[in-house]
């Protein structure tokens, strides 16, 4: 399959044995300016988010297409998911308010969880239905709530199922599952009824993410990738330029470093 071809260059453009020789990746963009973090939709498209909590959003070739402006309406931007571009979620954890955007980040709807008695919440994310996913901590339980924040569906109570819950920071929806990612714990992987299929040691990993059923994410200078049901991890060392990296994120064509004040793109040839 197309997409598990190209992690397998993406990570990162270099086979263990040539890890330092591989020019397959080059830096093909810089975006330099004000940009403490970044995310990418499916199309390209960049969002840049600057310490005022303003988001922009930029074409592939880096032209500004939309900018979202709620500025300190609801404190700081937590959490920015871009699964549906048509549909971006941006996250607010200290007034556990979910605002959704459109496409040029005007604002379409806005989701008050407190008023769902719902008051922590570290992790959300877009559902495969379009609803949304959010681990609520002080139930312990996995909820999928609509637009109009009504209770779709929930899991089992998590303090129930294990000795220690998990502490999520990431929830991300792929495929047949969806991945509750702890970085002290592992990962938690579930169906789409909230029932737990397995779980995973894959401990201390960073911009952990889930293409396909490759799970990937870095830690000390390399990168890993883990494919559901194998027995073994796979282990690259990053290359030079991906070092004292803040943030990287793998699409399917390209690699994404943020540095301070500077976000390198390095394209596949």
């Amino acid at each position: 399959m197309r997409i598990l071809i190209i992690i397998s260059f993406v990570f990162l453009g270099i086979n263990i044995a040539h890890a330092q020789a591989d020019t397959s990746f080059y830096l093909s963009k810089t975006i330099d300016g004000d940009i403490v973090d970044f995310t990418v939709d499916n199309t390209g498209n960049i969002y840049l988010l600057n310490r005022n909590n303003q988001l922009k959003k930029l074409n592939s070739n880096g032209d500004s297409i939309g900018v979202y402006n709620a500025v300190n309406t609801y404190g700081d931007i937590y959490f920015v998911d871009v699964t549906n571009s048509l549909k971006v979620l941006v996250y607010y954890k200290d007034f556990a308010t979910i605002v959704e955007v459109d496409r040029f980040l005007n604002i379409i709807n806005t989701i008050d969880l407190r008023k769902l008695n719902i008051f922590q919440v570290k992790a959300i994310g877009l559902a495969y239905d379009n609803n949304i996913w959010i681990y609520d901590e002080l139930e312990a339980k996995l909820k999928r709530i609509g637009d109009d924040g009504s209770l779709i569906d929930q899991s089992s109570d998590f303090r129930q199922l294990f000795d220690s819950t998990p502490d999520p920071d990431r929830i991300i929806d792929q495929g047949e599952f969806v991945y509750l990612y702890d970085i002290t714990k592992g990962v938690y992987i579930f169906d789409h009824y909230g029932s737990l299929k397995n779980k995973v040691s894959l401990l201390d990993w960073q911009d952990f993410n889930v293409i396909e059923k490759s799970m990937i994410g870095r830690k000390d200078n390399f990168f890993y990738k883990y494919l559901l049901g194998k027995l073994d991890i796979q282990q690259e060392p990053l290359r030079p330029e991906y070092l004292n990296a803040i943030k990287i994120k793998i699409t399917t064509n390209a690699v994404y470093v943020l540095k301070k004040n500077l976000l390198q793109v390095y394209s596949h040839h």
